[in-house]
């Protein structure tokens, strides 16, 4: 009997593809296929980005300085795990976490020095914050106007996707409704504040290494954004200016056509989902993104063989027409990326612009008979699972009763056990082993980062005034008893030096937790 031959997400790939009729559709006209741009990356390069932050924030800034020396054309900030869940580095919840998977921010005042020296109206950051977004953002918008910017020409993306910390990540706060309405004040506040900010980052990236495959990824990811359209939609917001400014983050894993033909179906899928909630405006149906390479997918055994996976996922999201892109560093299985491993990771994306000539042409793929069928099989799957959400109620509905997360661990389950009996080769791991060399080049982080910011937060209590901070504090847990946007209240109390702990408490009070 014949081998089955099937993508990860279970679409038999066949022997060979007959012809497809032609298809007339160019790059930038809807509903945008081949690519947001007519000229794509002949026009502009995706942002070379580099996730980064661990430790403090004078430790985080350096390594900043050294990216963007090196190349980098926009930052990207990773919290630690307190920070993300909203609490100070003093809090009994945070020992054993401060400045370990991320930057530790406690307030106004380690926002300064971990930008300090970098001019924020020059660059475009990216902040992958969810539950405290609205702090950090607030944070950045205290921090650039005390730098003399100019908030309508700020820009940058806070990930801001709370439906996915529900589904696969972990690390909500408040309850989902309560959740919703930050969110939704930050699209309001933004769209009269910030114009060019990207106020949420619909995130599949976490969908997917939580064990979801490609197609649960798309659907799952898309079905959120569609949550966030409806959220806005009952707000009032006109989706022909607020969907401008929404972005998505997609993980890019090892089935290279797959990962390919998915970000081809996404822009389709979204612009057909933008238009049916009514919007006239071609530009609010476009679907822009940022890729980064799939973390899961690194192992710790034989490490620099990640380099050839990073590579094959990065070049992967360029001939899938991502805007924006991450690439791991090799040794991310065994701790936070060195700097010797997040250079090659930048290198790796410079290559792909100026030396392969993929570049050269808008969406090189078009046309070929596999990438057009599995593009058409791949929005296909994923519509099933759409339409199975909408007839729950939409996503959190789905959320709340835990299909979305029973589906993702089904998946997860079924590839776990693929690997186990080796018809999932990984390389490396289950074929091709041999006896481990220590691999000795690890960024350590050690428990005084804690002791470090315990001591800062000492100093800052001493110095500001409280007097001040606790009024701040008073009137935004008053403003969230109503119905008034939260983000100027928010904004207040940051400018006073408020803690991100003191603030997230205040509405954790109101809001309680989930």
């Amino acid at each position: 009997m014949d081998k089955k031959y099937t993508t990860t997400s279970g679409i038999e790939i066949k022997e060979v593809y007959p012809a497809v009729p032609s298809k007339q559709e160019l790059p930038g006209q809807f509903p945008f296929t081949r690519g947001v741009q007519k000229d794509m990356y002949r026009g502009r390069l995706w942002t070379m980005r580099q996730y980064a932050g661990f430790s403090t924030a004078e430790e985080s800034n350096k390594r900043y300085h050294y990216l963007l020396a090196q190349g980098t054309m926009g930052l990207s900030v990773a919290f630690d795990l307190p920070t993300q869940i909203g609490y100070d580095s003093d809090d009994a919840m945070a020992e054993g976490e401060v400045g370990k998977v991320g930057v530790a921010i406690d307030s106004l005042k380690d926002m300064e020095v971990l930008f300090d020296g970098i001019e924020l109206q020059k660059i475009t950051t990216s902040m992958t914050i969810n539950a405290t977004a609205a702090i950090l953002l607030a944070m950045y918008i205290a921090l650039a106007k005390k730098q003399g910017a100019d908030l309508q020409q700020l820009s940058g993306t806070i990930q801001n996707d709370i439906l996915k910390e529900y589904a696969a990540r972990g690390t909500y706060i408040y309850p989902p409704k309560p959740s919703m309405r930050i969110i939704t004040d930050i699209f309001e506040y933004c769209g009269k504040e910030l114009p060019k900010w990207n106020t949420i980052s619909i995130s599949g990236y976490h969908i997917r290494e939580a064990g979801a495959t490609a197609v649960q990824e798309l659907a799952f990811t898309l079905a959120n954004g569609k949550a966030y359209l409806n959220a806005a939609l009952q707000k009032g917001l006109d989706v022909n200016v607020f969907a401008k400014r929404l972005s998505f983050f997609f993980n890019c894993h090892n089935n290279f056509f797959e990962e390919i033909a998915k970000f081809r179906a996404a822009r389709r899928m979204w612009a057909n989902i933008v238009k049916s909630l009514g919007a006239t405006d071609e530009k609010a149906m476009m679907l822009r993104f940022h890729t980064q390479t799939g973390g899961s997918t690194l192992t710790a055994q034989q490490p620099l063989n990640n380099v050839v996976r990073v590579a094959n996922q990065a070049l992967a999201a360029v001939l899938g027409g991502t805007q924006s892109l991450h690439t791991n560093g090799y040794d991310e299985a065994l701790s936070l990326p060195t700097e010797a491993a997040a250079k090659i990771a930048l290198r790796t994306q410079q290559i792909i612009a100026f030396e392969s000539g993929v570049t050269d042409t808008v969406d090189p793929l078009a046309g070929s008979y596999f990438i057009e069928t599995l593009t058409d099989e791949v929005e296909a799957a994923a519509n099933i699972y759409m339409d199975k959400i909408e007839v729950m109620g939409g996503a959190v509905n789905a959320i709340e009763s835990g299909y979305m997360q029973q589906e993702i661990a089904s998946a997860s389950y079924q590839y776990q056990q693929e690997i186990e009996s080796a018809q999932r080769v990984i390389v490396g791991v289950n074929k091709f082993t041999q006896k481990e060399e220590r691999f000795n080049e690890m960024l350590n982080i050690d428990e005084t980062v804690r002791v470090t910011q315990i001591e800062k937060l000492k100093k800052l209590k001493a110095e500001r005034n409280n007097e001040a901070v606790e009024a701040a504090l008073l009137n935004l847990k008053n403003k969230a008893r109503g119905t008034e946007n939260l983000m100027p209240f928010i904004l207040l109390a940051v400018e006073e030096y408020a803690t991100l702990g003191e603030i997230a408490n205040c509405l954790r009070e109101v809001f309680g937790e989930y």
